[in-house]
């Protein structure tokens, strides 16, 4: 197996992770120089924090069709040339009309890339590795968030037009992704479920793993084919419990608050009493727990397993959650308390549900379906990201931080329960045999 040029097509292909890390995370920096410059209300602000997740709601919903009728590798290249757009639109924008228009074109490409890279990853990666290497995704993510949130406090201020500073520093990662995606191969299983090209296939399964490429190709091609359109055989009810595991992480992953967290960290610690300087700076510190702890479930992913990893990521979500609202009930919120317990969040998020869903997602469905089945996870995970980060403002003003993290920590028990009774563990499971399983599962 030549472990480096598969690493090497795994780590261009999650660019996109860090892309959309990056593009998450920078408008924290932002938001409210942005909301004084125009003097906007807390719902409009809002609603530009949000506009991206509209974007990425759409690109989530279409991404998985141009990924099967041109394929995963044309479709990362032009949601390279989204992300370019977006970035200089976003930092060169006259008003709050074109910002938002340049943000939303940031969100497709998010949402788009949400879907096709961890599915490209998966189905070029070997059964042994697929986690680890599909988590890559994750791991620039969360690295994303991270060279987000320092750069926002190298910056610093983001007044006097600042934030342009903050958002156009997106622009030297999305070229170069635009440029690195032609030299990646085709996925293998593309070729071969969608384009019956097989000996092409056959080149880059034997660059990854000449010993096996034979017999990879015979399970793909053994594996039942379907004789209708993927949108007939997705909704004939045959994928049934591949689709509802799909809604319930991306759910679950939404309602834990992270995104909350993530978009609104420096307004949130504000919200404790420390200087705008200070909360940059702790805001830094989240991007740095959550890339530490993220590298750990990826170390882990494959050796532990997906559910394992979900455990102690529920449990750390319940307690670090529960914790956080009582400090806001008891108003013990100043000092070091409430931060510390979100870097407690921030790091069960990352070992758990940060590491698992981009993984579980792009292995439960069948190669037929699975653009759609990922198309339908992601949608599914974006629309919960849009409504919590959307709304998050207006709870956090009229009811506190309280009411707010007590029901985030509600939903964690719900998640637990959950990973208990329903979650199927996909660790060491070709992805052929997962759609024998999975398929019975769902005719149960």
């Amino acid at each position: 197996m030549k472990q480096n040029q598969l690493l090497w097509w795994s780590f261009v292909v999650s660019l996109g992770g860090f892309l959309f890390g990056f593009e998450t995370a920078v408008i924290s920096g932002c938001e409210r120089a942005i909301q004084q410059q125009w003097s906007l209300s807390e719902g409009m602000i809002g609603q530009i924090v949000a506009v991206s997740l509209y974007g990425t709601v759409i690109g989530a919903l279409f991404g998985g069709i141009p990924s099967d009728r041109i394929g995963r590798k044309k479709t990362l290249f032009w949601i390279a040339i989204l992300y370019s757009v977006s970035a200089v639109g976003t930092a060169l924008s006259p008003d709050i009309w074109s910002l938002m228009l340049f943000r939303f074109i940031g969100g497709l490409a998010v949402g788009a890339s949400s879907v096709v890279a961890p599915m490209y990853i998966s189905e070029i990666a070997p059964t042994t590795k697929r986690g680890r290497l599909t988590a890559m995704f994750q791991f620039n993510l969360v690295f994303g968030i991270l060279m987000a949130y320092y750069s926002n406090y190298l910056i610093g201020s983001a007044e006097n037009e600042g934030w342009r500073w903050m958002l156009g520093m997106l622009i030297p990662p999305a070229v170069l992704f635009t440029l690195l995606v032609p030299f990646v191969p085709e996925s293998p299983r593309w070729l071969i479920v969608n384009k019956k090209q097989v000996e092409k296939a056959r080149k880059t399964l034997a660059i990854i793993n000449p010993l096996t490429a034979d017999a990879e190709i015979e399970a793909i091609r053994d594996a039942k084919p379907e004789t209708t359109s993927p949108w007939s055989a997705f909704f004939s009810g045959k994928y049934n419990f591949p689709i509802l595991l799909a809604f319930l992480i991306a759910f679950f992953n939404q309602v834990s608050g992270i995104n909350a967290v993530i978009y609104y960290a420096p307004r949130i610690f504000s919200m404790t009493g420390m200087g705008d300087s200070t909360a940059l700076l702790s805001t830094a510190g989240i991007g740095l727990i959550n890339l530490v702890f993220t590298m750990l479930g990826l170390a882990l992913i494959d050796k532990m397993g997906r559910r394992f990893l979900m455990y102690v990521g529920s449990i750390g979500y319940i307690v670090s959650l529960a914790s956080i609202a009582l400090a806001f009930f008891t108003h013990s919120e100043g000092g070091m308390i409430v931060p510390i317990l979100l870097f407690v969040f921030i790091a069960s998020h990352a070992i758990g549900q940060g590491a698992v869903i981009w993984v579980f997602i792009s292995e439960i469905f069948p190669n037929h379906v699975r653009a759609l089945g990922q198309s339908f996870g992601c949608s599914t995970h974006w629309v919960m990201a849009a409504i919590v980060s959307g709304t998050f403002p207006w709870f956090a003003k009229n009811f506190g931080g309280g009411p707010v993290f007590a029901f985030f920590a509600v939903m964690m028990l719900f998640q637990l329960l959950f990973v208990w009774r329903i979650m199927p563990e996909t660790k060491g499971v070709s992805l052929e045999e997962l759609e024998r399983r999975l398929t019975r599962a769902s005719s149960e």
